[in-house]
């Protein structure tokens, strides 16, 4: 991967910033999806932000050895610190966690003000940014989900409108699995949440031989309601 060549992951995050977004890009790495942008879908200016020196040092080499240091401020700081009120109007944060995603964007949600999409791609636990969403006014209107190198992923746009508006027909069940993606039941859809339940089934058998706690009954009935939710999804019809 480099500047030229998204891996899959980032590509598809890529195809959902609008051409001439003005971008951040939290969690840049070595600012590849910024420098991408701006060499193949005209994007005039961008932020790269980093938490660590490492990675904010190599951003600066890359922008600054591809000749967009005009276009591309790469910045050290936490979650969106790095951006000014009506700086950016998209944000794109990829391979994170969903909870640490959803945290950065509650953190710095005084400045998203001036934002009008997300492009969010956690790998893990993409219902916190739904609930996110939700919680916070922002309409997720579109996902994509992708497995490349034996890892699955999803990716979510967001822009501000009716948070509930995906979910009309099942609402816990959309969070959890998608009320875009179920419709679609694509193969690597099929694959994720098969590949769930089984490890869900694992962890309850676990339980069901472990001391019945308060907790472990609590858990297991969780467990259970994830399993009963991933087969309707498996299943589902869209009436």
């Amino acid at each position: 991967m480099n500047t030229n060549k998204l891996s899959a992951r980032l590509a598809t995050v890529a195809d959902h910033v609008p051409t001439g977004a003005r971008l951040a890009d939290i969690g840049s790495d070595h600012a590849y999806l910024p420098c991408y942008l701006a060499k193949n879908k005209g994007i005039p200016y961008a932020i790269a932000g980093e938490v660590a020196e490492g990675p904010c040092q190599l951003a600066e080499r890359n922008v600054l050895a591809e000749g967009l240091s005009d276009v591309i401020s790469v910045r050290l700081g936490d979650g969106l610190e790095v951006i000014q009120n009506g700086e950016v109007d998209c944000i794109t944060i990829a391979g994170m966690g969903g909870a640490l995603i959803a945290s950065i964007l509650e953190n710095g949600k005084e400045k998203l003000s001036s934002v009008k999409r997300l492009v969010l791609q956690p790998n893990i636990s993409a219902i916190s940014i739904r609930n996110w969403f939700i919680n916070n006014n922002w309409e997720l209107v579109a996902e994509e989900i992708l497995e490349e190198d034996g890892k699955i992923y999803e990716v979510l746009i967001g822009e501000k409108g009716d948070p509930y508006k995906p979910y009309k027909n099942n609402k816990t069940m959309g969070l959890l699995v998608g009320p875009y993606l179920v419709q679609k039941q694509g193969q690597t859809f099929k694959k994720k949440w098969r590949t769930e339940m089984k490890n869900w089934q694992r962890i309850y058998e676990a339980l069901e031989g472990a001391a019945q706690s308060p907790e472990n009954i609590e858990k297991k009935q969780e467990i259970l309601e994830k399993i009963k939710l991933a087969e309707e999804a498996l299943s589902y019809e869209d009436s």
